[in-house]
């Protein structure tokens, strides 16, 4: 087995391949080089359970420092990549360079910039009170304004945008989400999901403006903050503060700085090995096969970054086993568990089990007759049969679906 693996980026992706290979014996030497100066933390509960309050900073690390040391590990924190040489195999970073046998680069990913953010100039400097939500940074910065109930302009539908538009309205502030698309989870979701979750942030006090685009953020003269917003129709909008979520952007740069293959991510195959000799990527950063879905893609999920990383590690210590997960994601807003799975490109039917007019129901999407995709919103049962189904490929009766006396779990008989 190989010497000393180093491991760039510090998330659960890259977590993950440390914990995967210590399982699969290997004993050698691991670097984890993190960006940020914190452990590996989990990043889903940022913008729910943290963004609250109800959950302290010490619960987001997924593990204890302790464990590093047990596991032999050197943590490189706050200490950027700036290159990867392949052929010496070596990596340039902030406190110098490090040997690599193998080279896992679990990048990430980052917020997309937003093209009208006020810029510092010499005479003032740039807002303060415009957030994204990816950090643990961005989330302590915001933090304040949820406490004082502060009223966000929230820019972007999707489902960062709502979590904390939901953290508002449940604190008592008024929110308001301004999303260019004409439905709210426009790329992510069917129109009734985009319906059902319009209808419930305006039932707790947000106000959901769509298929509106913002053309100037005003600032004060003074303070440089911004203190309201132009629609296109003309409509002005005050903010106390501005949270942008309309997406994010691998991290790619690294990785084809050092001629390593990319297209909307780190190309990678079923083992997340790159086309360049003993370098792998994993995660978000990553644009990779997936046999289920028939198709090649990149996701922004947990469960991608704990199941590649899992299979890269398989492949490093020569038992490898490919990456072939069914997607998966979940988000929480209100009293809500959002689980989604499956990505069909093509639906040719759609069935309802439950009343989607409450707040527990599960659409199911096929293609042709082949169960593609489900959408469960407290129906926590319904969400992991079906995810079993089409991890299995089994066959499934859809006559059975909207009959609530036939439990879940004998659909898998």
């Amino acid at each position: 087995m190989t010497k000393h693996i180093i491991i760039v980026g510090g998330g659960q992706a890259g977590l993950q391949t440390i914990i995967s290979l210590r399982n699969n014996g290997f004993a050698g030497a691991i670097s984890l080089v993190c960006g940020e100066p914190y452990l590996p933390y989990q990043r889903p509960p940022l913008s729910k359970a943290y963004l609250s309050g109800q959950m302290a900073r010490e619960r987001l690390f997924l593990k204890p420092e302790s464990f590093y040391t047990e596991q032999n590990i050197t943590l490189y924190r706050q200490c950027e990549v700036s290159a990867i040489d392949t052929e010496s195999k070596t990596i340039t970073h902030t406190k110098g360079t490090l040997d690599y046998d193998v080279l896992v680069l679990a990048t990430g990913s980052r917020p997309r910039p937003y093209p009208l953010q006020p810029p510092a100039t010499q005479k003032k400097s740039a807002a303060q009170n415009i957030f994204s939500l990816r950090g643990i940074h961005d989330i302590d910065a915001m933090k304040p304004y949820f406490d004082s109930k502060k009223n966000p302009l929230i820019i972007g539908g999707g489902y960062i945008g709502l979590e904390a538009a939901a953290v508002s309205a449940a604190s008592g502030a008024a929110p308001i989400v301004v999303e260019a698309a004409p439905r709210l989870l426009a790329r992510v979701a069917e129109p009734e999901i985009s319906t059902f979750y319009q209808r419930l942030h305006t039932q707790n006090g947000a106000r959901i403006i769509t298929d509106s685009t913002i053309t100037a953020l005003h600032t004060d003269t003074a303070s440089g903050d911004i203190t309201h917003i132009t629609l296109a129709d003309g409509e002005t909008l005050a903010a106390d503060f501005v949270i942008v979520g309309i997406g994010i952007l691998p991290n790619i740069e690294l990785a084809a700085a050092a001629g390593i293959a990319t297209d909307n991510g780190i190309l990678v195959d079923e083992y997340g090995c790159t086309n360049t000799a003993d370098i792998y990527a994993v995660g978000d950063c990553t644009y990779h096969p997936n046999p289920i879905l028939g198709r090649s893609l990149r996701l922004e999920s947990v469960p991608n970054a704990i199941e590649q990383a899992k299979a890269v590690a398989s492949h490093i210590t020569l038992a490898p086993q490919p990456y072939a997960q069914v997607p998966w994601f979940w988000s929480d807003q209100y009293d809500i568990k959002l689980q989604i799975a499956g990505l069909p490109e093509v639906i040719d039917k759609k069935i309802l089990r439950g009343d989607d007019s409450t707040h527990s129901f599960a659409w199911f999407y096929f293609t042709g007759d082949k169960l593609s995709g489900v959408v469960a919103v407290n129906r926590a049962a319904e969400f992991m049969a079906a995810r079993q189904i089409m991890q299995k490929g089994l066959a499934m009766d859809s006559a059975k679906i909207p009959d609530e006396t036939c439990r879940p779990k004998e659909w898998l008989s």
